[in-house]
């Protein structure tokens, strides 16, 4: 007889202690565009698709310049040029915080993707380290301070920035400089830097709102501003920098902290610091860039990416715990989830009709009823919820779908069925070709504003594509409906429940036709949902007759039959949903019985090892 291993072409691995679950083991460094002007010690905010290089060491400094994922381009000068700390939550939203000029630097400079904007200065003169967080909700940590009281020395003061001036919260436990920052004001994460006893230090320190604790220590020494990027103080990415001891040496290596340990994954394809760009605290660990200095300066960016939908469900990677005697297998926990609520929106408002897009850190709403007709587009960044610029027309029961930057806003009923189209670049909502059918509870699926499809909405099974500049109409849906909600991409879509009368209906679009698939458990009209694909997303929410009956159910779908989930903690239908990953996502307001709500709820599942207890 065969050995299993020569059938499969695998052994299986023992181990005592289970292997360490984490999505980042997936992911690896790409190269990207290069800059026009090679620099070292950037200040970096933003996210993969959309970040500033701000400056740089030395005179005169380079120009800023910002990159759209593809290309970088000059834009304005700050006012006072300095290798200060930057962060924000993309290039259109961004600050630097204090530096080094010849000498030491206390101003902040806020980017409003046109000009820089002198605005309340740090309490203290600071330098050498990286902030972290949003223009409106940022975190600063020691650094190195020229200051009085402090003096040529390393103050472990730590200032918040709440959008308008800088207040100082909780000290550090060991004040350092040229460390790295990641996450958000309220869950962040200081690691490494240069310390008045140690010289490079494997430390870190975990920031809750309230205090720093010390945490597991990195696994190597880094210094001059090796990079961070991360969305939290248990999702982490550091890379880079310099280390010791002698001879200092520049690093390629990466880490990935994920609230217990650091674990080393895919090493950069050039070692490089002063410094590495990081994401803001916005961009995620899995979603960051690299620049810095070799030396000589380099103007060659890198990505590092790591796959949304997370598995080690393959051949190969089952392992054996000889300590528990059990197999087991490393996968995303969808199962495991559960929704948790988050800050409440600013404007409470029913009616959105799933008019939402972008992901759980990184997304947008708009419209709806508050109890007027409402214009309103309100920002989630992954801590606050920030209001942004208004719709040209009020919107209810309309569609939505993109990302927080790219995203657009389709028929509804402002008064009347209506054809209206806009789409949203970001900062501004500009009105565009009209769809060819009016509609109000339709669907709508895609990943930007120029790759869209529309579908079904009262009274109309049509649907119909947008690719910037025209609409063209595709294949029908099988049944009519109104009030469902889509998700997936333009080519590979879902239409999921409805009412006209409640369905648990489900069809599936490849790009070409529509078909019926497995049905939901549960019937429901105007739910929110979220997926990549018409093969992986789930669906939350919605009404049942009468409407006032709101649902909780979550079920996700994996292209052949729906899975219940955790239950939303707030039922509710007609919420502004996230519309861009199948592992997590973010529901806003809507109906709660016959009333606005301003109640939000983020859902994100994560990795673990699971027992496999089958034979």
């Amino acid at each position: 007889m065969a050995k299993y291993s020569e059938i499969k072409g695998f052994t299986v691995q023992t181990l005592s202690t289970d292997t360490v679950a984490n999505q980042a083991a997936n992911g690896a460094w790409s190269s990207g565009g290069s800059m026009t002007v090679a620099r070292s010690n950037t200040g970096g905010a933003g996210i993969q698709t959309s970040a500033l290089a701000i400056s740089n060491d030395g005179s005169p400094y380079a120009p800023n310049e910002e990159y759209n994922g593809t290309s970088w381009a000059e834009i304005a000068e700050l006012n006072t040029g300095r290798n200060g700390a930057g962060n924000g939550a993309n290039a259109e939203e961004a600050m630097l915080s204090g530096g080094y000029a010849s000498g030491g630097s206390n101003k902040t400079e806020r980017y409003n993707g046109s000009s820089w904007t002198e605005v309340n200065t740090l309490n203290r003169i600071r330098e050498g380290q990286q902030s972290t967080g949003t223009w409106t909700a940022a975190i600063y940590a020691s650094g190195f301070s020229r200051s009085i009281p402090d003096g040529n020395t390393y103050p472990t003061a730590v200032e918040e920035w709440n959008g308008t001036s800088w207040t100082e919260v909780n000290e550090v436990n060991t004040a350092r400089s040229s460390a790295t920052t990641a996450g958000l004001q309220t869950s962040a994460l200081l690691s490494g830097g240069h310390t008045p006893s140690t010289n490079y230090g494997y430390q870190v320190e975990s920031w809750n709102g309230a205090s720093w604790t010390e945490v597991a220590e990195m696994n190597q020494k880094r210094d001059r501003k090796g990079g961070s990027a991360g969305v939290s103080n248990t999702s982490v990415l550091a890379f880079g920098g310099y280390t010791n001891p002698a001879p200092i040496s520049l690093k390629a290596n990466s880490e990935f902290w994920d609230g217990t340990s650091w674990t080393e994954v895919a090493d950069l394809a050039t070692a490089r610091g002063d410094c590495c760009l990081n994401s803001g605290g916005n961009g995620g660990a899995f979603a960051c860039l690299a620049v810095g200095s070799t030396p000589p300066t380099l103007a060659t960016i890198e990505h590092f990416t790591a796959p949304t939908d997370f598995s080690k469900i393959t051949e190969g990677q089952l392992f054996f715990n000889s300590t528990t005697n059990t197999f087991k297998e490393t996968l995303l926990d969808v199962g495991g989830a559960t929704w948790a609520s988050i800050s409440n929106v600013n404007t409470p408002r029913s009616s959105i009709q799933n008019t939402g897009a972008g992901t759980s850190t990184e997304g947008i709403f708009f419209g709806g009823l508050e109890p007027s007709l409402s214009q309103k587009t309100e920002n989630w960044n992954g801590s606050t919820w920030t209001e942004k610029g208004d719709l040209n027309g009020g919107l209810r029961d309309g569609g939505g779908t993109g990302i927080y930057t790219s995203a657009i806003a389709a028929g509804g009923d402002p008064g009347g069925v209506t054809d209206n189209a806009e789409t949203w670049n970001g900062s501004a909502w500009s009105n565009i070709t009209e769809m060819a059918q009016a509609r109000e509870g339709l669907g709508m699926a895609g990943s930007s504003n120029t790759e869209v499809i529309a579908f079904a909405g009262g009274p109309t099974s049509d649907a119909q594509t947008w690719n910037g500049s025209a609409w063209t109409e595709v294949s029908d849906l099988n049944t009519t409906r109104k009030f469902l909600t889509g998700c997936g991409i333009w080519t590979s879509a879902l239409a999921i429940g409805g009412d006209g009368p409640i369905t648990n209906k489900n069809e599936s679009w490849n790009g070409t036709t529509w078909s019926e698939d497995g049905d939901l458990n549960t019937a429901r009209a105007s739910a929110g949902s979220s997926g990549t694909s018409n093969t992986n997303a789930f669906a939350f929410g919605g009404y049942i007759s009468p409407a006032s009956t709101k649902k909780n159910e979550t079920e996700r779908w994996n292209g052949t039959t729906w899975t219940e989930l955790n239950n939303l903690g707030t039922a509710r239908s007609n919420g502004g949903a996230a519309g861009n990953s199948s592992t997590a996502a973010f529901y806003a307001s809507g109906n709660s019985g016959t009333a606005a709500t301003g109640t939000s709820e983020i859902f994100e599942a994560t990795v673990a090892n699971k027992t496999i207890s089958v034979s």
